[in-house]
């Protein structure tokens, strides 16, 4: 039986892995994700890529998440901005200055995915606001979670209730809106807590994702089949 899981309020690209993105009034959606999502990435001379963590494939690099970075239509390279919102005219030499390392380049997505885990993540307004619950002393933004889109529930709509999505797909309300299968859900790390323009540190954010659930929070989910989303779609389960 179909159902209604929500409006869609916000949509965000990353075209830079790490840094901030921009937000969009519709995208197209490929096999791959959002169009230009996370296609480039801060790759080091080991060809690790820039992130909050370190693990086999990534490698912290502090202060990313203080730069922020869009996309032209043609997705044809990104246009990087400074923590003060300046734009940057050479974005390799400035990587190089910023983080103070000179084996670093802004790279293109080449035959390994600059993703984490799936293409497209989606987070509710309902589990946002109970994060803000949850942390009454932390400023808490949809920002700091990354998701692509962010959705508006229904009023009385449960928080986590993207639990529930997994295994099913959704499609939006456009004639040729895209249709997204969701598989699971985001196991948070300390990028949460991070700071970034407008938000300071706020570690209580970690805390209560990871006591109260489990250090998970959004609905993950591969593309079904290509379409375009846009602000004020309606997101229906199959």
């Amino acid at each position: 039986m179909a159902e209604i899981i929500g409006v869609i309020e916000q949509l965000w690209r990353y075209p830079v892995k790490s840094t901030g993105g921009e937000r969009l009034d519709s995208v197209e959606v490929d096999d791959r994700g959002l169009a230009g999502d996370r296609l480039y990435a801060v790759r080091d001379g080991s060809g690790k890529l820039g992130s909050g963590k370190n693990t086999r494939r990534f490698r912290r690099m502090d202060g990313l998440l203080r730069l922020s970075a869009r996309l032209g239509h043609l997705l044809d390279g990104p246009e990087l901005f400074d923590p003060l919102g300046r734009p940057v005219l050479d974005p390799t030499a400035f990587l190089r200055a910023y983080l103070q390392r000179d084996d670093v380049e802004l790279a293109r997505e080449d035959s390994v995915s600059h993703f984490d885990q799936l293409p497209v993540s989606v987070l509710t307004t309902a589990t946002l606001d109970w994060v803000a619950e949850a942390a009454p002393s932390a400023v808490v933004d949809v920002r700091r979670f990354r998701p692509n889109i962010l959705l508006r529930t229904p009023p009385g709509t449960p928080p986590f209730s993207e639990d529930a999505w997994f295994g099913r797909e959704a499609h939006g309300s456009a004639r040729l809106g895209a249709r997204l299968a969701f598989v699971r859900s985001s196991e948070r790390c300390a990028m949460t807590t991070a700071a970034q323009p407008g938000l300071p540190h706020a570690p209580e954010i970690l805390k209560a994702i990871a006591q109260f659930h489990d250090s998970q929070l959004d609905a993950l989910a591969e593309v079904a089949a290509p379409g375009r989303l846009a602000v004020g779609d309606t997101l229906t389960l199959a």
